[in-house]
């Protein structure tokens, strides 16, 4: 059951409240320590990121092997330095470097997800 994002009468606290939430996700996934299967990423997705390759070539893990890396060792949640920021990293499950392996959980498909929370930090991610 994944729902999209609440509906509020003012756009200032529906944007606050939808950040309160992803940040409060997303910390609970942290705390965890839990690595996650790797649902994969969608066309749309895979196409942002490889452009975002040509851009610091040689400064950043590649894509495709930030993505074989998920899928060969699971993935987990991270906070930024600045948690209150909402600033929120996928990483490969052994990666501690969210400067050179890190994705949006926006990037993620909510398809084949089992955990709740994460399906839930996914979608706020996309809305």
């Amino acid at each position: 059951m994944t729902e999209g994002a609440p509906k509020f009468e003012n756009p200032l606290q529906s944007k606050e409240a939808l950040k309160r939430e992803k940040i409060a996700l997303a910390k609970e996934l942290f705390e965890s320590r839990e690595s996650f299967s790797f649902p994969g990423v969608g066309p749309d997705s895979y196409a942002e990121l490889k452009a975002g390759d040509g851009e610091d070539p040689g400064y950043t893990t590649p894509t495709d092997k930030i993505l074989e890396r998920m899928q060969n060792e699971g993935m987990k949640i991270v906070l930024g330095k600045h948690p209150e920021s909402g600033n929120i990293f996928v990483l490969p499950f052994q990666s501690d470097d969210i400067e050179n392996d890190s994705i949006s959980p926006r990037h993620l498909l909510v398809e084949g997800v089992e955990d709740e929370k994460l399906k839930r930090l996914i979608a706020l991610s996309k809305s």
